[in-house]
């Protein structure tokens, strides 16, 4: 008998629904059930009774349950043990995040699982969301925090970190400055200030001018969004920039307008739907649900 179809079952048992005990798991909900089936194979009786909508413990599963559990906790301790004794060195977790880490949280998430993980070394990587998805597809990386503005990571799994919403950056003297909200539509004579093409944000905004009907005229791209800003509020064109990790600056030499209707970027963080997934990587993606509760 499989150990780790132990566990399955202990956690199958917990949950009383296949489809969440296999969310849990990172594993198919066909797989898991292979794997109660060939355990009550080997133990010669049903360990549930099945209904349509879930699973619940027979007698037979009652009995067998805090076995199975006991069974799982040893097999916790002495890899515990043995990982301490035969690595040496720590194990190490590649995690590639978007910039402006700071105005959305990464970072607090990052050094909190270093904390509660010392026997794990974090190693991180800044990135745009485009070079997070090449790296992820080379195994450079295990994860990463990104937008999926394309598509991109459509065959891999993510879990929604945080989200955002594009503002137009406007020089106080512009006239449209004073605006609550502005549409894309307002601003399709402006000569526009993007981030770099090969970039997602130059993506999420060229799509939705183009979306709102207009080819945008883009007089400036680069590489950092503080130059974008300086620009706009020199009075070179309209700045298309994600709110949270600029909104400090409103008031200050530049206005941020809301674009309606509102174009959402949500983040998330990335992960691979196939493949074994490390221990490191299983603990972060815990810890990283835990800490949008």
């Amino acid at each position: 008998m499989e150990i780790d179809y132990i566990r399955h079952f202990v956690v199958l048992a917990e949950t009383g629904n296949y489809l969440e005990a296999a969310d849990i798991l990172f594993m198919a909900q066909s797989s898991l059930s292979r794997h109660i089936k060939s355990i009550e194979e080997d133990l010669g009786a049903p360990l549930f009774d099945r209904t349509t909508r879930k699973v619940v413990l027979n007698d037979f599963g009652k009995a067998f349950l805090p076995y199975a559990r006991q069974i799982v906790e040893i097999q916790d301790e002495y890899n515990k043990v043995l990982h301490t004794c035969l690595s040496g060195l720590t194990s190490t977790l590649t995690v590639a995040s978007i910039p402006a880490m700071v105005k959305y949280n990464i970072t607090d998430v990052l050094a909190g699982f270093q904390r509660e993980h010392p026997e794990y070394r974090l190693n991180i990587i800044e990135a745009d969301s485009t070079q997070i998805f090449q790296m992820m597809e080379e195994k450079r990386c295990e994860c990463g925090f990104a937008r999926d503005a394309e598509g991109l990571f459509r065959e891999m799994r993510q879990i929604e970190f945080t989200s955002d919403h594009l503002v137009a950056v406007l020089s106080p003297e512009h006239p449209l400055a004073h605006n609550e909200y502005l549409t894309l539509e307002m601003l399709e004579k402006e000569k526009f200030l993007f981030l770099n093409k090969n970039t997602t944000m130059y993506s999420i905004c060229y799509n939705a001018c183009k979306k709102a009907g207009f080819e945008p005229d883009v007089g400036f791209t680069g590489l950092r969004g503080e130059n974008l800003i300086d620009l706009a509020a020199r009075g070179m064109g309209v700045a298309l920039l994600t709110k949270k990790p600029i909104e400090h600056l409103a008031g200050e030499r530049v206005v941020l307008v809301d674009v309606v209707p509102e174009v959402a970027t949500p983040i998330s963080l990335i992960y691979p739907a196939k493949g074994k997934l490390s221990d490191a990587l299983k603990k972060f993606i815990t810890y990283v649900q835990d800490y949008k509760k």
